[in-house]
């Protein structure tokens, strides 16, 4: 599928935004990779006729991180923990504070995007750069590697820190484009 000009505006109806974790450290067998799905995100894809005026954007709200799934560990991963978990990212990990990301070049065409800009996340400004294709089918999917470090969080750790949360999580998106508007 060639994009056509025009402005794409995506959304949870549109498809999922996620996050997956890894984990480290002595303790990690006792641990959990989790997906953990972004409910309320709104990103907006704006190709322009000339090839460089082509920007993404994306916000997301911080405190609509949901705990879809955990493998791995000693024991299954229930509820109350999903909900802990929630709690800790939102009190403790990001704080509420404002997810956006703001493109400041994209390059390609016929449905391979490089991307490069800035990401805002837990309050600090860094760059960020991925890609993202366009399937024959419409589907638009990419993924972003984000150190917590970078952005000067402290993945979380428990067990006097023989369990940590991994540094390096992956952002993944994968929604169905609309109609451009």
């Amino acid at each position: 599928m060639g994009l056509q000009a025009g402005t794409y505006r995506l959304g949870p109806d549109d498809g999922t935004l996620s996050i997956h974790t890894g984990r480290s450290g002595a303790a990690a067998k006792a641990g959990h990779d989790l997906v953990i799905e972004v409910t309320a995100w709104e990103g907006t894809l704006r190709v322009g006729e000339d090839p460089a005026d082509t920007s993404v954007e994306l916000e997301a709200d911080a405190t609509s991180l949901h705990v879809r799934e955990g493998s791995g560990g000693m024991q299954s991963l229930g509820d109350d923990d999903k909900d802990n978990i929630r709690t800790t990212i939102d009190d403790d990990v990001l704080k509420g504070q404002a997810i956006a990301f703001r493109s400041t070049a994209v390059t390609g065409a016929d449905g391979q995007l490089a991307v490069e800009g800035e990401l805002t996340l837990a309050g600090t400004t860094r760059p960020l750069a991925f890609d993202l294709a366009v399937g024959d089918d419409g589907r638009l999917s990419g993924a972003a590697v984000v150190k917590q470090t970078d952005w000067g969080m402290k993945p979380y750790s428990t067990l006097f820190g023989a369990l940590k949360v991994a540094d390096e999580v992956r952002v993944e998106i994968d929604a169905a484009l609309p109609q451009s508007r």
